[in-house]
């Protein structure tokens, strides 16, 4: 079962780097004052050093020993920039505007993932999803294989008999409307995602009709996207269209659908739409009582994650290690 012992045991083997773009926000602060205190992963603050220090000292924290980067002051400026033209040069960008653009820390922290002098990025504190995405799709790209960048969450709860129920939802924060075999894509990187947190995948495809209990665009799209998962990924698995409560109860399972094994014993679970996955995902930690870790993006060439405006520190140090763990 997932435990964070188990990622951190990972980066002991191995340690890594992880680039912060919101070097000067206390939270972020925090959780690397937290990281500087281990031995695993070492963190890069990107921010003009005094006034991080400055913060720092406000908030009571100890980043003594950080790597702190300034992008006005970056000795291989020059370097990121050829480098940034090149990446862009089919949209024709000028060095004068790479520099503009390097400028900004998500770009920069971006390109210190890129140049490989930090194994992953962690941003979003202070600005959108898309702001953390947009530098990671021009610059990472995604990976060999993908065709999308998407997102799942972790929701981590104790369980009753002892251990924890750990269950993976995806896409929850990126994609407004898949395709279905954007769906195939997306089930299959979720899939992969949840068995780095100790899950054994049984993948659904949630709708609001089990086997065609229902009509609609809506379910045929689900229906098609498990019927070619199955074929795409014939050792894992899956199933659907299926309901929710079909997916995740045996009983239920019995009613509706009684000659289906997957069925009632789902934990990685596909959502139609963006709607559906948020709503979802933030039930199960609100009402649930879960833990949820994300968004954690998939599809990417390096680890690149995103925190919630509404993030804590805490959330900040747990994000940090999945997102390293990942590398």
């Amino acid at each position: 079962m997932f435990g964070f012992g188990q990622l951190i045991s990972v980066l002991k083997k191995n340690p890594k780097k992880i680039v912060f773009t919101e070097g000067q926000d206390p939270r972020i602060l925090e959780a690397a004052s937290r990281l500087l205190a281990s031995t695993f992963l070492s963190p890069i603050l990107v921010g003009n050093p005094e006034e991080i220090a400055l913060v720092a000292e406000d908030s009571g924290f100890n980043i003594r020993g950080a790597e702190i980067i300034n992008p006005a002051e970056f000795d291989r400026m020059d370097e990121m920039v050829d480098l940034f033209c090149e990446l862009r040069k089919s949209k024709g960008v000028t060095p004068e505007e790479a520099k503009k653009t390097l400028s900004q820390a998500n770009y920069f922290g971006t390109m210190l993932v890129k140049m490989g002098i930090a194994d992953s990025l962690l941003g979003g504190a202070t600005y959108s999803t898309a702001d953390t995405v947009r530098p990671a799709l021009q610059l990472i790209k995604t990976k060999p294989g993908s065709t999308l960048v998407s997102s799942c969450f972790i929701l981590v709860r104790p369980s009753a008999t002892g251990g924890n129920t750990v269950l993976a939802m995806g896409d929850c924060a990126i994609n407004i409307k898949p395709t279905e075999d954007e769906l195939v894509e997306i089930a299959a990187e979720t899939a992969e995602c949840a068995k780095i947190f100790g899950i054994e995948p049984a993948v659904g495809f949630l709708s609001y009709s089990t086997f065609g209990s229902g009509k609609g665009e809506d379910v045929d799209r689900m229906r098609n996207a498990a019927a070619k998962a199955k074929v795409k990924y014939p050792s894992l698995p899956i199933t659907g269209e299926i309901q929710f409560d079909a997916a995740v109860s045996p009983r239920v399972a019995r009613t509706k659908c009684p000659d289906n094994d997957v069925a009632g014993h789902i934990n990685t679970f596909i959502f139609p739409d963006i709607s559906s996955g948020n709503i979802g995902y933030k039930i199960a930690q609100r009402l649930g009582n879960f833990e949820a870790y994300g968004p954690i993006l998939l599809g990417l060439n390096a680890p690149i994650n995103d925190l919630s405006r509404g993030c804590n520190a805490a959330e900040v140090y747990s994000m940090a290690i999945i997102t390293a763990a990942l590398a």
